[in-house]
């Protein structure tokens, strides 16, 4: 895929790297990578990988921009107060990178909808808020045989996992949770959440998704990683298949 003048001076810095290079970049510009979420971690995100080139975002949201969301979610600002954010967030990714074709769905993603909505995406990125629409968003990924990036954040702490729960001995985020629930009492309007924790989270899911496009370093898939800021830690934890889990069990 050539490049122009243009496309060559901004992904310059990709170019360059020995692990991306030309070749890398134009696998970059053809994929197509589906957003679960354009909140606090979706919107960091889009944005990396909007810049990074990637040249399509399909960004599924059923919310509303509100005032509360200004404190993290920053592709947006008052003036988008009321709009839906995956159409806000189309708008913003424009704005940093026309190459970068976003696909706005407002809609909710749920177990009778995923695959359709999920479906010929490269790599899925799920930042969303509850337990139900993760668990959605899992099950169909391992169905589909798409790579998962998950990304998750709560007060202090940030999460990130990389699943490929078709493939043998390798677990799905299922495995992890279970059937888990959402605790109305635990959700970041409940708890509190710092900002720029969501930055750090949703940037590191970003280069989850480059990694997961243009191979370099060592593979995260079965992984979680675990960033705690109150301690000022960071973990990496492997994490086990689990053979009775009906997502490994379900027919491909």
């Amino acid at each position: 895929m050539a490049f122009t003048d243009d496309q060559l001076e901004r992904y310059a810095r990709h170019i360059v790297l020995r692990e991306i290079g030309g070749a890398g970049q134009a696998r970059l510009r053809s994929a197509h990578v589906a957003i679960v979420g354009a909140g606090g971690i979706g919107c960091p995100a889009i944005a990396y990988l909007a810049a990074a080139g990637i040249g399509t975002l399909r960004v599924i949201d059923p919310d509303t921009v509100s005032l509360s969301n200004l404190q993290r979610q920053i592709l947006f600002g008052a003036e988008d107060i009321g709009r839906p954010k995956p159409e806000a967030a189309r708008d913003a990714a424009q704005r940093l990178n026309p190459d970068c074709h976003l696909i706005p769905i407002n809609e909710r993603l749920d177990p009778a909808n995923a695959a359709t909505l999920l479906r010929d995406a490269d790599i899925i990125l799920d930042g969303c808020d509850n337990f139900e629409t993760r668990l959605a968003v899992s099950d169909a990924a391992t169905r589909l045989r798409i790579p998962l990036v998950t990304a998750a954040v709560g007060e202090f702490e940030g999460q990130i996992g990389v699943w490929r729960g078709w493939e043998d001995g390798q677990p799905c985020y299922r495995c992890l949770v279970g059937d888990a629930t959402t605790d109305p009492a635990r959700t970041c309007a409940e708890q509190g959440l710092v900002g720029a924790l969501t930055g750090m989270i949703g940037s590191m899911a970003a280069l989850e998704v480059i990694r997961a496009l243009v191979p370099f370093g060592t593979p995260s898939t079965g992984k979680l990683m675990v960033l705690d800021l109150l301690g000022n830690r960071f973990r990496t934890l492997a994490v086990p298949r689990d053979e009775a889990c009906p997502a490994a069990l379900a027919p491909a």
